[in-house]
């Protein structure tokens, strides 16, 4: 993890929840921990890491991933036993 992602894990854990994080860096994150990703159809992605998958609807129009998104990241990380 390079630091970049860490500063975007320290971002995702921080309080109260930024929603103004954008949402390709929670990508790299997820991806620069292990995860795999996979593409559904529209503006779906999965990503997977041992067994544990979580599903995302990539924001748009807008960059930022929501407060809802972050927490749903957040709560995933958490589940994988990744923490700042």
């Amino acid at each position: 993890m390079n630091r970049a992602q860490r500063k975007t894990l320290e971002a995702v854990f921080s309080e109260p929840i930024n929603g103004a994080l954008e949402w390709r860096r929670i990508e790299a994150l997820l991806l620069a921990v292990g995860c795999s990703r996979t593409e559904g159809s529209g503006s779906s992605v999965t990503f997977e890491f041992s067994g544990r998958k979580v599903r995302f609807h990539r924001p748009h129009p807008g960059k930022e991933a929501l407060r809802y998104r972050v927490r749903d990241a957040r709560v995933f990380l958490q589940s994988i036993g990744v923490k700042p």
